[in-house]
């Protein structure tokens, strides 16, 4: 959980596997671009600097948060990627959308990671309001998109260590 004091985009890059050998596989919900545009951002960053070559990051881009399960599985089964980092940001409404589209997407997530060999990384904003979003996607809790990608990182080299 983020607090005041907890950014969410430090990391020890000394501590951390070279990202120069892994493919990573992005998939970016359109919905609340403001917000998941910079949740990618933090992303693509961090994996550059840990030493991922650009070429071997690719990104897929969907129209909303619900199509980021597709989204992942297709770009496992065509892109021979060594993890998926999914990137969402569903705010909370008046009505119990909010509620369907995060369970769905979280339990998604979770049977892509059960089924495939390939982790999966969930990185989806389930805020309040769009301020908590706004602060979690690179403004005073850092950004949670560079915590996914240190995450991927981490899982990539897990993956390719227990092969």
């Amino acid at each position: 959980m983020a607090t005041a004091n907890k950014n969410l985009s430090d990391y020890d890059k000394s501590r951390l596997p070279n990202a120069k050998d892994f493919r990573f596989g992005i998939v970016v919900s359109e919905w609340n671009d403001h917000i998941t545009n910079g949740l990618y951002q933090g992303a693509e960053a961090a994996l550059l600097d840990c030493g991922a070559l650009p070429e071997n990051i690719i990104k897929w881009d969907v129209p909303g948060s619900f199509e980021l399960i597709y989204g992942a599985q297709r770009m496992i089964v065509t892109q021979e990627v060594d993890v998926v980092i999914t990137i969402g940001c569903v705010i909370k409404g008046e009505t119990m959308h909010f509620e369907f589209v995060c369970e769905g997407v979280t339990q998604g997530i979770k049977d892509l990671n059960v089924q495939t060999d390939v982790p999966v990384i969930f990185c989806l904003l389930t805020d309040n309001n769009e301020q908590q979003s706004i602060e979690r996607s690179g403004g005073k809790h850092g950004n949670k998109g560079t915590e996914a990608a240190i995450s991927a990182l981490k899982m990539a080299d897990l993956r390719k260590r227990t092969a």
